[in-house]
């Protein structure tokens, strides 16, 4: 299996409802590196995973719906703990749906699995992996 990962951020705000979260129920800032990896089995004829610089910018457009927002007022978020591990699923959820659309160009649809990554530190991440 072959992979190419790309890289952006996102800068966030959030709440949590419940008290598993401690103080992190009231409103705070995230910082969270974004890596999203394709995967297929053989390379394109032109010996890619998928091109680099359209992969790039379609994660960039993906993480522009929540970067420099406050996550409790997103209307597709609204009411949801937004944790780590929800929001690795929904960048793959949003990434699966322009992959399916064509967003990034003919070599994508090889792509057979899709692994998005969010870190917020060196202690920490959550991925979420799934077929296409």
């Amino acid at each position: 299996m072959y992979r190419l990962t790309v890289r952006q951020h996102m800068m966030i705000a959030h709440s949590f409802t419940g008290e598993a979260f401690g103080p992190a129920q009231a409103l705070h800032g995230a910082t969270y590196v974004v890596d999203a990896t394709f995967e297929r089995p053989q390379l394109d004829d032109n010996n890619l995973v998928v091109d680099i610089g359209l992969a790039t910018q379609v994660l960039g457009e993906v993480l522009g719906e929540f970067n420099m927002r406050n996550l409790d007022e997103h209307p597709d978020l609204k009411g949801r703990n937004t944790t780590t591990e929800f929001m690795a699923g929904i960048v793959f959820q949003r990434l699966a749906e322009a992959i399916k659309a064509g967003r990034l160009g003919q070599s994508a649809h090889g792509v057979a699995a899709l692994d998005i990554t969010l870190s917020e530190s060196h202690i920490a991440w959550a991925s979420y992996r799934g077929e296409l």
